[in-house]
């Protein structure tokens, strides 16, 4: 009977772990759609303020209903605190995130767009070794992968700022021909990549420093569609004040066209509402390196769709940087595991030990009740 059920245990698992496989590429795959569709939003002269507050609406249309009724025995009730803590997740994880995200794409190009996201385990951890979150051991090989791959993931970064290099690839874009929709898939005129490359840097850093602070906050506040859900919310009122001040173009705020309607709904309703679900299921099921693990897999992706509907050329320095921060990334997150099987190991050895001195501890402990039973407790805390 035990080894009837323990094949029925392994013939259930292996379903799950496809379809980890599946949800994971997907999710590549619709992040990778992202980069190409907000370049062709900002190339059909969609504001990049407009863009982000109606993509965050839909988000949070999606995503309201789910974290309302799921979440209703997990929510703890809202305090000024909380309100706070989610307004400035919102400033750093939405606002700061998403703003210099299309800044930096404008300049640039969804490949190295892509590619530079690549850096922000290595920056998340640099954050979390300050905040002492993380520990950094040396006298390890663990310690020293993440370390080297930190570098390596600067590196690259560094590569990508500053040197773009030869153009290595220069496709024919025959698909700009064909019709209006897809003639503003190009690549837009009179761009500064350094800019646009520090302007990603700056998002990168956003982007790490958001999941550096929302860690201690869902431990206090633990539903986390919800959390999400009150980002999305001051994400909003966000970007609508910038607006107030920034953009004042009533023209602005109108969708002219099929195609900047099908951009602003694939942002709001694949790149956020389904991305995120399916994001925090992969998480959950696989953990959070099986899903970082993916993470240069949508670089490849964005290449490839980027010069087949783009028309997009590859140039020697994105290619040198990319390598850099893949090889950096796969460092960190090896060291990561080298380090988790360390811990593990070192729990399954101490655990018999301390099973021993809980009994001697014990033991003693009855000893001496037995024999001095009118010592007042209060003398054990002396």
């Amino acid at each position: 009977m035990a080894d009837s059920s323990s094949s029925a245990r392994m013939r259930c698992s292996v379903p799950e772990r496809v379809q980890l496989h599946i949800a994971m590429l997907a999710l590549q795959f619709g992040y990778a759609g992202f980069h190409v569709v907000s370049r062709a939003a900002l190339n059909m002269g969609i504001s990049k303020i407009v863009f982000p507050v109606y993509r965050n609406v839909l988000a949070l249309i999606l995503l309201l209903p789910f974290a309302y009724f799921l979440e209703k025995k997990e929510r703890p009730p809202m305090t000024l605190s909380f309100v706070v803590q989610f307004f400035l997740l919102a400033v750093v994880g939405i606002t700061a995130n998403q703003g210099f995200y299309l800044l930096g794409l404008d300049h640039t190009s969804p490949t190295f767009a892509s590619a530079i996201q690549n850096s922000v385990p290595a920056i998340t951890f640099i954050m979390a070794a300050i905040c002492r979150i993380e520990q950094v051991r040396l006298n390890r090989k663990d310690g020293i992968a993440k370390v080297a791959g930190t570098v390596f993931c600067v590196a690259g970064a560094s590569v990508i700022t500053l040197y773009q290099g030869p153009t290595i690839y220069s496709p024919a874009p025959p698909l700009h021909t064909t019709s209006p929709m897809l003639a503003s898939l190009g690549d837009a005129e009179g761009k500064n990549w350094t800019l646009g490359c520090i302007f990603l840097i700056g998002h990168c850093l956003s982007w790490a420093a958001w999941l550096v602070l929302q860690q201690p906050v869902v431990k206090k506040y633990p539903a986390r569609l919800s959390v999400t859900s009150y980002q999305c919310f001051f994400g909003v009122i966000q970007f609508l004040i910038i607006a107030a001040f920034l953009e004042r173009d009533a023209d602005a705020w109108l969708v002219h066209s099929g195609g900047e309607l099908f951009t602003v709904l694939y942002a709001g309703v694949v790149a956020s509402g389904i991305a995120f679900a399916v994001q925090i299921w992969c998480i959950d099921r696989g953990g959070p390196v099986f899903v970082a693990v993916y993470q240069p897999v949508q670089t490849l992706v964005v290449a490839i769709m980027a010069s087949v509907a783009l028309g997009e050329q590859f140039y020697l320095g994105g290619i040198i940087g990319a390598v850099l921060i893949i090889t950096g990334l796969y460092l960190v997150l090896w060291g990561k595991s080298e380090e988790r099987k360390f811990a593990a190991q070192k729990a399954v050895i101490q655990s018999p030990a301390d099973h021993g001195n809980n009994r001697t501890t014990s033991h003693i402990k009855s000893s001496s009740s037995l024999a001095q039973p009118l010592l007042p407790q209060s003398t054990e805390n002396v």
